[in-house]
């Protein structure tokens, strides 16, 4: 019996098929309580219709909850989700999200057992996204494998994968972080620059030039929007280093560029390690700060986005070549405080009243983004080839 439990665990064909059957019930669930439950899904699908009609994509339509955040190119995405009828296309739409993170998981260089571990270690924030049916899940594997992709010397794929992050939602271009490690930068370069400007033309074909290009400043007008409305203390997202700051300060008005002043050369800092770049556990450093350092510096992170930040901070957890005491104490931080904060582990009151409004989720990947960076300045990788 021992042994069979074991087996399941550490092969990561099992922990495929919980994630899968997690996104068809998640999906399904929502579905069954009526509009109002998936009301994301419907705002996604709607891009596509909004475009063909060339509407506004960023307007506040009254038969919806919320306004699209996405960049015009998210029409094709979703165009194939969207003529289905709502439950197939809500539940082919949840598949599809974590089947591109589960082909990520699946190239990143981990032995089975330390990529079940990380699926096991991610579930919980996997499933907190899924029943927001949003692109973070399929986002997270992109920047996963942008990152894979060079490690494989697949120039082509990797600019794909940042390419479609980018043009759906503005994260994406962390995806970049990888740059220098790329061998053939020319091939990266214009491979990068031909998708781009193919995908920057699609939804032209099926809308008009004009809509196009008016779509990409509308794009910009509501994220800059979005940001100043997501800096105020009574709304629930600024879930990232700068809303923990400002909320336990009580300060709305302490600015993004203060912080990004200090967070962006930290960041940075690391690449003037050329000596470093030739070893995989530099570059999987680099990978798990690129992904807790977007969701941790955008004042539009929420409970969903942390799929992205809980994968790096997995990430960086699994390359520790000791698991010290103190960091199994930071990875039972970051599952407590960050992955199940939202969740039934915690009374109401304490959520409401704690952790939405100080912003607790983000604590621990502040703590490990700043412990990761320490090491990404200071430790001596070694020739480790696997992990």
């Amino acid at each position: 019996m021992k042994e069979k439990i074991s087996s399941f665990i550490v092969n990561p064909k099992y922990i495929f098929g919980v994630y899968i059957i997690t996104a068809i019930a998640t999906a399904l669930s929502k579905y069954s309580r009526g509009e109002r439950a998936y009301n994301n899904y419907l705002i996604f699908k709607n891009v596509f219709f909004n475009t063909l009609k060339e509407r506004n994509l960023y307007l506040s339509y009254p038969e919806y909850l919320d306004v699209n955040h996405y960049g015009i190119f998210f029409s094709f995405i979703i165009a194939p989700f969207a003529m289905l009828p709502d439950w197939a296309g809500l539940v082919l739409w949840n598949v599809a999200n974590v089947l591109v993170f589960l082909l990520a998981v699946k190239k990143l260089p981990f032995s089975e057992r330390n990529k079940s571990f990380f699926l096991w270690l991610c579930l919980q924030e996997f499933i907190t996204s899924s029943l927001h049916q949003q692109f973070n899940v399929a986002l997270a594997g992109l920047i996963i494998l942008s990152a894979a992709h060079i490690y494989r010397k697949e120039e082509v794929q990797s600019a794909l994968s940042i390419c479609i992050g980018f043009f759906v939602k503005i994260y994406g271009i962390v995806g970049l972080s990888s740059f220098f490690f790329i061998e053939n930068k020319k091939k990266f370069i214009l491979s990068f620059i031909g998708i781009s400007l193919a995908f920057l033309a699609i939804p032209m074909l099926y809308s008009s030039v004009h809509f196009g290009l008016q779509s990409y400043v509308d794009w910009f007008v509501e994220l800059k929007h979005k940001n100043m409305e997501n800096q105020q203390l009574g709304n629930f997202q600024d879930i990232s280093l700068m809303g923990f700051v400002r909320r336990v300060l009580g300060n709305p008005a302490i600015p993004n560029m203060l912080f990004l002043a200090i967070g962006v050369p930290l960041f940075f800092l690391p690449y003037l390690r050329i000596s470093q770049y030739k070893y995989l556990g530099f570059k999987l450093s680099v990978l798990a700060s690129s992904l807790l350092f977007v969701v941790l510096f955008s004042s539009s992170s929420e409970p969903p986005t942390y799929i992205i930040a809980v994968a790096g901070a997995v990430i960086w957890f699994l390359i520790q070549e000791k698991k010290s005491p103190l960091v199994i104490g930071m990875l039972v931080f970051l599952i407590l405080f960050t992955c199940f904060s939202t969740s039934d582990l915690f009374p109401k009151s304490v959520k409401d009243n704690f952790i939405l409004k100080y912003s607790i989720k983000a604590l621990p990947c502040i703590v490990i983004w700043f412990r990761l960076t320490w090491e990404l300045l200071t430790k001596k990788y070694t020739d480790k080839l696997s992990y």
